[in-house]
């Protein structure tokens, strides 16, 4: 049996690859085999970048509470420690905004988070 080398099925497999690599610098846009490894790269990092994301958007919102924080005259950590002891389920993404949507409110938070560490 002859080999098909300019078959639909072939076309299709590589025209998909192609367009993925859309974009892409030199020959990794335009010849297949480049191209390939190129896409094969690209979805890998994109995979781990959404898993990634999660984290780096955590570590943002933590900075800025700690930022906010030390303005107030408390370390992140006790601050977090504070509103634990008085029972406030307020997550960081919110306390983030808070933060620099609403200091005044935000200063509020700090203050109860403060007197449970006092007593």
């Amino acid at each position: 049996m002859s080999r098909a080398v300019d078959g639909t099925k072939r076309k299709n497999r590589r025209a998909k690859i192609l367009k993925l690599a859309k974009g892409f610098y030199g020959d990794r846009k335009s010849n297949y085999k480049p191209a390939k490894d190129a896409v094969v790269k690209a979805l890998d990092h994109a995979y781990s970048g959404r898993k990634r994301k999660k984290r780096d958007y955590r570590s943002l919102w933590i900075a800025r509470i700690n930022a906010a924080v030390r303005e107030q005259g408390i370390s992140y950590s006790r601050f977090i420690a504070g509103l634990t002891k008085a029972g406030v389920q307020l997550n960081r993404k919110a306390l983030s905004n808070m933060a620099i949507e609403d200091p005044v409110a935000f200063k509020a938070v700090v203050d109860v988070a403060k007197n449970a560490l006092d007593k």
